[in-house]
């Protein structure tokens, strides 16, 4: 084994030293000017504005439970479904399903919100991705 790896080794020393150690015939890649775009599209180089129209998709997360399908197919209007979450215990805030905060639920003019309790610092975000 020792000595097919000396083969190798031996086929990429006369390889390196038939070119002489060096790469003679390299270009470098083209690469397209993003600057030149930005530039055309009005917005200043290096704007966040290129990105904050960008559309996500924010969830409330009450709470969650598994079921089986026997169980899900006798639910019906009344039914209740028991959860992972106390009463009274923050709601999970997902922004594309990564959890940014929690919140309690609000009522303000008739309609549903959240209130955030606790926002997720964007180092613990990146931490919990690794």
């Amino acid at each position: 084994m020792s000595d097919a790896l000396d083969d190798v080794g031996d086929d990429w020393a006369a390889a390196m030293a038939e070119q002489g150690g060096q790469i003679t015939d390299a270009a470098p890649a083209p690469m397209r000017n993003f600057d030149a775009d930005v530039a055309a599209a009005g917005l200043p180089a290096g704007s966040l504005d290129n990105i904050l129209e960008i559309p996500v998709t924010l969830t409330v997360e009450i709470g969650s439970t598994k079921v089986a399908i026997r169980n899900l197919l006798q639910l019906n209007q009344g039914s209740v479904v028991e959860l992972d979450r106390l009463a009274g215990e923050p709601l999970d805030v997902l922004v594309n399903g990564t959890l940014i905060a929690h919140g309690e639920v609000v009522v303000v003019n008739e309609k549903f919100g959240i209130r955030l309790t606790d926002v997720i610092s964007a180092h613990e975000r990146v931490r919990k991705l690794q």
